[in-house]
C-alpha cells in the first residue's frame, strides 16, 4: 500500500491535457456525485477535483476519511463549506486567474449584442428593403456616452474598467475595499447609491461571501435609471431574481443580461423567463478554450499538496497539514 498511487476523482468535466497530465502521477477516476458507486470510491479518495456544483460540505467530508485536498476547477468557493474543510485539514486550491479574460470579453459581447442591433444578412436583398434596415438598425448610444459602473472592483472588475477606459467610457465603482488610484484605471469609486443612481451600464462583480446573497435587491433597483443596462455574471444568488424581473416588467427601456442563475439550471417558474427586454445565458462568461485549460491546471495544485501531505504522513506527521484557499 506504501507505493500505491493516490486516488483523485474528477466529479465534473475537465480539459483532456490536464486529467492525463495528472493520471500520470495519481489514479484518477471520473465519477458525478449522483453516479452509483461514487460512496466506494469517495471512502478511497486521497483528492477529489471538482467545478462549479459539487458541494464540498460537511457531509461530503464526514464520506471522505482519507481526502487530503480538493481543487476547485474554477475562481469562487461558493460550494465549499471552507470552515469544515479547514476542521478536517483538507487542503483547497483554486485558479483565481484562469478565466478574467474570458469573462471580461463576455461582458463587452453582451454590451455590444445590448447597444447595437444587428442582423446578418443570408439572402439578397433589393435597394428599398436594405435601406429601410439600415435606417432601422441604428444604435441609440454609443459607449463613450454612457457611464459604465462596476458593483465590485477585484480581478475581473478591474478588468472591465481597463476596457471601458479603452472605449472612453466614464466608469465608476463601488467595492469595500480602499483601491489605490494606481490601480483603477481611471475609474472613480463612489458610494453605493450614486452607483445605482448614475450608472448606464451596471457590471456586477462580487465574490461569494454569503453576506453578498440578494445584494442587489428590489432597493437597488429603485435607484437604478429607466434605461440601465444591467449584467450579472458574478454569481446567481447575488441578485433578487424576482425584484429584477419586478423591475424590468415596470422599465420597458431597461435591459438586463443575466448569465449567471440561482438555481442552475433553472425551471419553469423562473422569475425572469418571459421577459422581453431580459436575456439569459447558460453560465456561458467563461466559456473559452484557454480558461477551461487554465482552469483545468488546478491539477498542479492538487498534486503539490498530496506530495505534501503524503510526504509528510511517511514521516509519521499526522498533523501537518493546514488549510489553505489560493483565491476566490
Amino acid at each position: 500500500m506504501a507505493n500505491a498511487r493516490p486516488l483523485v476523482v474528477i466529479t465534473e468535466d475537465l480539459d483532456p491535457a490536464p486529467e492525463r497530465w495528472l493520471s500520470e502521477r495519481c489514479e484518477v477516476v471520473r465519477c458525478a456525485v449522483d453516479e452509483q458507486g461514487f460512496g466506494v470510491l469517495l471512502a478511497r479518495a486521497d483528492a477529489l477535483v471538482v467545478r462549479t456544483y459539487t458541494l464540498v460540505n460537511e457531509a461530503l467530508l464526514a464520506r471522505a476519511p482519507r481526502l487530503k485536498v480538493v481543487g476547485r476547477a474554477g475562481v469562487g468557493l461558493d460550494n465549499f463549506d471552507l470552515p469544515a474543510c479547514a476542521a478536517r485539514g483538507v487542503r483547497v486550491v483554486s485558479t483565481p486567474d484562469a478565466n478574467t479574460r474570458a469573462v471580461v470579453e463576455y461582458v463587452f459581447a453582451m454590451l455590444a449584442d445590448a447597444t447595437r442591433p444587428r442582423v446578418f444578412l443570408d439572402r439578397a436583398m433589393d435597394a428599398t428593403s436594405w435601406n429601410a434596415m439600415r435606417r432601422e438598425l441604428v444604435g441609440a448610444r454609443e459607449l463613450n456616452e454612457m457611464v459604465m459602473g462596476i458593483y465590485g472592483f477585484g480581478r475581473i472588475g478591474s478588468a472591465v474598467a481597463r476596457v471601458a477606459a479603452a472605449m472612453e467610457m466614464e466608469t465608476i465603482y463601488h467595492d469595500i475595499r480602499e483601491i489605490g488610484e494606481g490601480e483603477r484605471h481611471g475609474a472613480r469609486p463612489v458610494s453605493r447609491e450614486e452607483l445605482l443612481r448614475k450608472s448606464d451600464v451596471l457590471t456586477v462583480h462580487v465574490d461569494g461571501r454569503p453576506q453578498n446573497r440578494g445584494l442587489v435587491d428590489a432597493g437597488a433597483f429603485a435607484l437604478m435609471r429607466d434605461t440601465v443596462i444591467f449584467l450579472n455574471t458574478s454569481r446567481g444568488f447575488i441578485v433578487d431574481a424576482g425584484a429584477l424581473a419586478a423591475f424590468m416588467r415596470g422599465h420597458e427601456r431597461a435591459m438586463a443580461l443575466i448569465d449567471v442563475h440561482e438555481p442552475e439550471p433553472f425551471g419553469a417558474a423562473y422569475p425572469l423567463l418571459g421577459l422581453k427586454n431580459v436575456h439569459l445565458s447558460a453560465h456561458l462568461a467563461s466559456g473559452t478554450r484557454r480558461a477551461k485549460e487554465n482552469m483545468s491546471w488546478v491539477v498542479r495544485g492538487v498534486w503539490e499538496e498530496l506530495q505534501k501531505s503524503l510526504n509528510a504522513e511517511s514521516r509519521g506527521d499526522r498533523g501537518g497539514r493546514t488549510f489553505t484557499t489560493e483565491g476566490h
